[in-house]
């Protein structure tokens, strides 16, 4: 069986397959997961090579955590052979990124995922708090975490990417290992791109996540509640219909294009079936031994042109 190829994740040390298992979808924030497919998917993105998993306390009130943990225990994953991260300050009941909540969250993660440590520990979607707040407590208090050895690394995810450098530029440097940027390396997005050299001077990791732009680039289309314009939703549609005039699928040309990019360290992707692992992972093997479809890349890309910067309003949906 063809493995996936690994890459390394900033200063950190850790090598990361170039396709990680978003594990949301395990939290039925997608519709219902049966615990045999949460198994099976699990068990075959480890066959793949997969080796980071991500959740959060946030994805589906607890309940992907639980399931995650479940299916690495259950399979009898080597510890050392899995990237484990899970995330802080965002909760279904809300934002709290105090230092009192922060540290009792790890530890309530750690029961759920049934592990003594994950090897990255993210403060979650933190434009919705006081990003003075990120520096001055929850920082400080995410490495009072890692001194206690339950996170090997932190990381800050949100979507706007001004967020990034805010902190950054901030903290004592070496303070956040990782950022987790979702929505901004895609066909549509590609704005990922101008930060990536100040990130690679700052030693910090890269993990983007979704691709497919929350369901802009795929078959069935975006969510009801999807925050982006009309016009952008329809240049994706328009892109999605000439592929499928082409007898390809939107879906896979925008994973590729997401991967071909090794400065990121892995690209996350939601997966709830084994369907859906060996086609994510099919796109990724195509591509390093094959290569992109160089001509459809580019009619997509110009269809999209016109909304390449249309970004939107962060939204508190997905993250």
């Amino acid at each position: 069986m063809a493995i996936l190829e690994r890459r390394e994740l900033g200063n950190t040390g850790l090598k990361l397959s170039c396709l990680g298992f978003g594990a949301s979808p395990l939290g039925n924030v997608f519709g219902h997961v049966s615990h045999a497919d949460a198994l099976a998917a699990v068990r075959l993105a480890l066959q793949h090579g997969i080796n980071f998993f991500d959740t959060s306390p946030y994805y589906g009130g607890t309940v992907s955590e639980t399931v995650l943990g479940n299916c690495l225990r259950e399979l009898n994953v080597p510890r050392e052979d899995i990237v484990v991260s899970t995330k802080c300050g965002r909760y279904i009941d809300g934002f709290d990124f105090s230092a009192e909540r922060v540290t009792r969250s790890i530890d309530e993660s750690l029961a759920r995922l049934k592990l003594d440590y994950v090897d990255i520990l993210h403060c979650h979607d933190i434009e919705f708090g006081s990003l003075d707040q990120i520096v001055n407590e929850t920082i400080p208090a995410l490495q009072k975490i890692k001194a206690a050895g339950k996170a090997r690394f932190i990381g800050i995810t949100g979507l706007p990417l001004g967020i990034f450098t805010y902190v950054l530029d901030r903290v004592p440097p070496g303070s956040v290992d990782v950022i987790l940027s979702y929505c901004h390396y895609s066909i549509n997005d590609s704005a990922l791109l101008d930060l990536l050299p100040y990130l690679k001077s700052k030693g910090v990791g890269v993990i983007s996540a979704s691709p497919l732009a929350m369901g802009l680039l795929t078959d069935n289309g975006p969510p009801e509640w999807h925050p982006a314009s009309s016009e952008l939703k329809s240049a994706c549609r328009a892109a999605v219909a000439h592929c499928r005039k082409k007898g390809k699928n939107i879906s896979k040309i925008a994973l590729q294009y997401s991967l071909m990019n090794k400065e990121i360290s892995t690209v996350l992707v939601g997966m709830n079936s084994p369907k859906q692992v060996e086609e994510n992972v099919a796109a990724a093997l195509e591509l390093s031994s094959l290569g992109i479809d160089e001509d459809l890349l580019h009619e997509v890309e110009a269809i999209l042109e016109p909304v390449k910067t249309q970004t939107w309003p962060s939204g508190i949906q997905q993250g």
